[in-house]
């Protein structure tokens, strides 16, 4: 009998794995809670993303060419992408959710629209798992309450993690993402065709950056923040609002949403034969809050190294196999997560130093650098002339805005 693997949770991160799974012929098992969930999030994938993942450009709502960065004090940096072939995706999560998760039902996984409640794990490490879920499929809310024995699970279940609780992986901070979705006339919708809008400022966010973002009809307004209290997000999110008046002037609300998103990566990512990917493992990065891509992009790479240890699924992988996935993870995004937390540390400390942030956007090597980084999600070894001029940049202007001081 060969392996068997549960991928708990159908966002990008769980269907990414099944769909690695399925294709090399291992029976998978993949849960999603609710089949048109649509995720409140900014929605942003990088371009790399597109290819990788072979996402068709249908699931792109909006190609983003143009960025502006705007300061405590209303200094608006423009950036532009250069190439008519680069571009940040915006998509709807619903759509490119639900596609991802199709995808890997095709190729041969079994989708089961099911709650899990309880995972049971046994005493050895051979014995199976016992998944006890709620099946939805009777359209009820309650469902058919049923049980699945399987080798593997991937816990793909988000920032509350159950699977992550059975295991007892340990807790992390989380930030709070809160965002309104607005409807905009005509005339002002125009205005962000393929434009991002980011503000930074004490106003907007303590520690983190306020966002407009274009969607498929309207625009996505909101803040994040590690102060999670919920007198203080609304306080931020009118911060934003009252920056982008002029821009949102005739918007109608038509969603609100919050979502928690972690800070760092989960004490354990890995017990036994289970293993946490995406939210559920904490693979958010600082400075950008950016997820969707490294979500579906740590589960895939948590699959691969099942199917090839198990030699797809003519054996059980032990905690050691499933470690190996920690530690290619570990190697080859470690720095870009040093490197983005330094980033947020410095920057988003106070206005001044916001206001030095912002200044040193409007550099285009410090442009090009960061948008190679985003789209391609590689630190890029610049030339070391220009990492010399960066950093001499950076330097300067912060001691210009007195952000050195501590």
């Amino acid at each position: 009998m060969g392996l068997r693997v549960a991928v708990v949770g159908g966002g990008p991160a769980g269907s990414s794995a099944a769909e690695t799974l399925a294709k090399a012929g291992i029976e998978t098992f993949l849960f999603e809670r609710k089949l048109n969930n649509a995720k409140p999030c900014g929605g942003a994938i990088p371009l790399c993303m597109v290819s990788e993942f072979d996402l068709p450009p249908e699931i792109v709502d909006r190609r983003v060419r143009n960025m502006k960065m705007i300061s405590p004090s209303n200094i608006e940096v423009d950036i532009h992408l250069p190439n008519q072939d680069e571009y940040i995706g915006m998509c709807r999560r619903e759509i490119l959710d639900g596609f991802m998760r199709d995808r890997a039902a095709k190729l041969g996984a079994n989708l089961i629209n099911g709650t899990v409640h309880k995972l049971e794990i046994p005493s050895n490490n051979t014995d199976p798992y016992t998944i006890h879920y709620a099946d939805h499929s009777d359209g009820t809310l309650e469902g058919t309450q049923k049980t699945l024995k399987v080798d593997v699970v991937i816990g793909a279940d988000g920032a509350n993690s159950r699977v992550a609780k059975a295991i007892e992986a340990g807790d992390y901070n989380y930030a709070i993402a809160f965002q309104e979705r607005i409807r905009l006339p005509e005339d002002k919708m125009a205005y962000y065709q393929d434009l991002a809008e980011m503000y930074v400022g004490n106003d907007v966010s303590p520690d983190f950056y306020a966002w407009v973002f274009p969607k498929y009809d309207h625009v996505a307004v909101g803040t994040g923040t590690m102060k999670v209290n919920q007198a203080r997000i609304k306080q931020l999110q009118a911060g934003i609002r009252a920056r982008a008046a002029k821009r949102l002037e005739g918007g109608e609300i038509i969603k609100v949403e919050a979502h928690p998103i972690p800070e760092h990566p989960r004490p354990h990512r890995v017990r036994g034969r289970v293993a946490l990917v995406g939210d559920a493992a904490g693979t958010v990065t600082k400075s950008s809050g950016e997820g969707i891509y490294f979500a579906a992009k740590s589960a895939r790479m948590c699959a691969e190294t099942i199917v090839e240890t198990t030699n797809a699924g003519q054996r059980i992988p032990t905690e050691a196999d499933l470690q190996l996935y920690i530690k290619r993870w570990d190697k080859k995004y470690g720095m870009t997560y040093k490197v983005l937390d330094i980033l947020q540390r410095v920057f988003y400390r106070s206005d001044a130093t916001r206001e030095a942030f912002v200044e040193m956007c409007a550099d285009l090597d410090v442009q090009k650098l960061t948008f190679d980084s985003y789209l391609y999600k590689t630190v890029v070894p610049a030339n070391p002339l220009v990492q010399l001029k960066i950093t001499a940049k950076t330097i300067g202007s912060l001691l210009r805005g007195n952000a050195l001081a501590p």
